[in-house]
């Protein structure tokens, strides 16, 4: 059982808690982190996208922020971040690798398979530049199937066009930067 915090509009901890299942059946506001990962290319920055598993309870097989997640009670935008990577791609982070591009807030509601879900949450976004090697990534099967690069302008304009099975909102794709500035070792292939 996944204990949420409960948040205002501006994402502050109301002192209250949830289940998950229950937040997104009633529509109550919670917390998430999304973490872009990001790398030079020869058309501008590229993104890395995660394909998620078919068992998702919220869009399943479509293309996603390369990690994100909820954060548990008690805990914080940036160390979820960083445990979301560890989890879901196997990248090993540090807090000085998150680029904040700041907070959004998110309501929609949908249905997945056969059950209604709201999602209404207060993400913060960050995005680290990290050139990886898509085959040494280690997925976590239950959460992600595939990931693969793509240029943040080309992911724009299939976001855009609904060419791609996806569940990504433009917005967010506007808070990333067009030009990523060279940082310590950040250029080099990891593992």
């Amino acid at each position: 059982m996944e204990m949420l915090d409960v948040v205002d509009a501006d994402g502050e901890p109301t002192g209250e808690v949830v289940e998950r299942t229950i937040a997104h059946a009633q529509g109550i506001r919670h917390r998430t982190a999304h973490v872009w990962v990001m790398r030079p290319g020869a058309d501008g920055p590229e993104v890395l996208l995660q394909k998620r598993s078919d068992v998702k309870d919220s869009n399943p097989g479509c293309y996603d922020i390369s990690s994100a997640g909820h954060i548990p009670a008690g805990s914080g935008y940036v160390e979820s971040a960083l445990r979301e990577l560890q989890e879901e791609l196997g990248i090993a982070a540090s807090p000085e690798e998150l680029h904040d591009c700041g907070k959004r807030s998110i309501f929609r509601e949908e249905s997945f398979h056969g059950k209604r879900f709201t999602d209404n949450q207060v993400s913060r976004i960050f995005y680290m530049i990290r050139d990886v090697d898509t085959k040494t990534l280690v997925l976590q099967k239950s959460e992600v199937t595939s990931v693969l690069w793509m240029s943040l302008s080309e992911c724009k304009r299939r976001v855009r066009e609904n060419s791609i099975k996806h569940c990504i909102f433009m917005e967010e794709l506007e808070m990333l930067p067009e030009t990523l500035m060279p940082e310590a070792g950040a250029w080099t292939l990891t593992d």
